[in-house]
C-alpha cells in the first residue's frame, strides 16, 4: 500500500495541471511537410496529452519570428525560447564539427540515413551541449536534397559552369569540385534568383521544392541526393532541460522518439518517390496536382564520380576544418557504417 501511495503521488505530480510547465518550442519552416505533418501535431497535441496536462507548449516557427536561420540555435543557447529545430546545416558556420552529420551521398534511403544519423548521434549530442548549450531531443529527415534547374541538363557533367543554390556548406564544396559555382542564396529567395537568371539550378528536398512551387521557375529535376537528407535537429536548452524532473525528461524523450522521429522517419523513403511523381508527372500525386518537370535520370558514372569527389576532396577539407580528433569519431561511426573513410 505504501508503495501504491508513493506511486500514486508521483504520477499526480507529474500529471496535475496544477503544476504544470510551460515550454515555449520554435519550429522549422512552417510550410513545409515535416512541421505540418509532424512537428505541429506533436508539440501541439500529442506530448501535451501525453503529459496529462504537465506540460503546455506555445509553438511558433522561426520564419514566423523572422529569425536568421543561423540564429535559432545562438538564441535556444541563450534561453530566448525552451525548445527549437532547425536544419543542422545552418549552424554550421558556429560548429564546422556538425556538418559530418549530413554527408551528401553517403546515404541513398531512408533506412540507411537513419543508420547514418544514429551513428553521428553521440557527436552531435557533444557538439549541441558545447556549442549550443542544449540537448537533443530529435533528429528528423527532410527528403533527400535533390537538383532543380531551370536549364537543360541531362546528367552530374552539365552542371560544370552552373550557378547553384547549395542547401549547405559542404554541399556548395561538393559543387565547386564537380565546376559549378556554389551560391549562397535563401530557401524563400530561391524562386525569384532562378526565375531572374541569379542561379541556375538549387538543392533542396523534392517535397519542398514542390508545396514552396519551384517547378514553376525550374525546367529539370536531377534525383541524386548531393545535399545528402538535410537532418533537422530538435534541442532544448540544457538549462531548461537540467532544471526538469528525471520523470518529465523521460516522458519527453520516450514520447517524441515513438510519436515524432519514428513516423517523420518511416514516411521518408515514401515521401521521395511520391514527391518526384509530383514534380514530374511520373506517377500518382498524393499531395495534389502533378507537374511536368524532366526527370533526369542518373547514371552510375554520375554515381561514381560524385562518390570520387566526396572522398577524394570534400571529407578531407571537412576534416582539415573540424580537426583530427572529430574525423577520428566521424571514421568510427559515421564512417563505419556508411562504409566510408576519411584518409583512406
Amino acid at each position: 500500500m505504501t508503495r501504491f501511495l508513493t506511486a500514486l503521488t508521483a504520477t499526480t505530480a507529474l500529471c496535475s495541471p496544477a503544476l504544470a510547465e510551460d515550454l515555449s518550442v520554435v519550429g522549422s519552416w512552417s510550410s513545409l511537410p515535416l512541421h505540418q505533418q509532424f512537428e505541429a501535431p506533436f508539440w501541439t497535441e500529442t506530448l501535451p496529452a501525453a503529459s496529462g496536462g504537465a506540460l503546455n507548449v506555445a509553438l511558433t516557427t522561426h520564419n514566423q519570428m523572422n529569425l536568421g536561420v543561423g540564429d535559432v540555435y545562438r538564441l535556444l543557447a541563450d534561453g530566448v525560447y525552451d525548445v527549437a529545430m532547425t536544419v543542422a546545416d545552418y549552424a554550421v558556420a558556429d560548429a564546422p564539427e556538425l556538418e559530418g552529420l549530413d554527408v551528401p551521398l553517403v546515404a541513398l534511403t531512408a533506412d540507411e540515413a537513419r543508420a547514418m544519423v544514429d551513428a553521428a548521434r553521440p557527436m552531435v549530442e557533444d557538439i549541441f551541449n558545447a556549442r549550443f548549450n542544449s540537448h537533443v531531443l530529435a533528429i528528423a529527415p527532410y527528403p533527400p536534397q535533390v537538383v532543380f534547374c531551370n536549364a537543360e541538363i541531362s546528367g552530374l557533367d552539365d552542371l560544370a559552369g552552373l550557378k547553384v543554390r547549395a542547401s549547405g556548406r559542404m554541399t556548395a564544396q561538393f559543387l565547386e569540385a564537380l565546376g559549378a559555382e556554389g551560391v549562397n542564396v535563401a530557401f524563400s529567395e530561391v524562386p525569384g534568383a532562378l526565375q531572374n537568371g541569379v542561379i541556375d539550378c538549387a538543392v533542396t528536398g523534392a517535397g519542398s521544392g514542390y508545396s514552396a512551387g519551384w517547378w514553376e521557375v525550374s525546367t529539370h529535376l536531377l534525383p541524386i541526393p548531393l545535399g545528402g537528407w538535410d537532418s533537422v535537429v530538435t534541442a532544448i536548452n540544457l538549462d531548461r532541460w537540467n532544471a526538469m524532473s528525471a520523470e518529465l525528461q523521460t516522458l519527453i524523450s520516450e514520447r517524441i522518439a515513438a510519436d515524432f522521429e519514428a513516423p517523420a522517419w518511416a514516411s521518408a523513403q515514401d515521401a521521395l518517390v511520391n514527391d518526384i511523381a509530383c514534380l514530374t508527372g511520373n506517377g500518382d500525386c498524393p499531395a495534389g496536382e502533378a507537374r511536368n518537370m524532366t526527370l533526369v535520370e542518373v547514371s552510375d558514372a554520375d554515381f561514381a564520380r560524385a562518390r570520387a569527389v566526396l572522398v577524394e576532396t570534400v571529407l578531407p577539407d571537412w576534416a582539415a576544418r573540424a580537426g583530427a580528433d572529430w574525423a577520428r569519431r566521424w571514421n568510427d561511426s559515421v564512417g563505419a557504417v556508411v562504409g566510408v573513410r576519411i584518409g583512406g
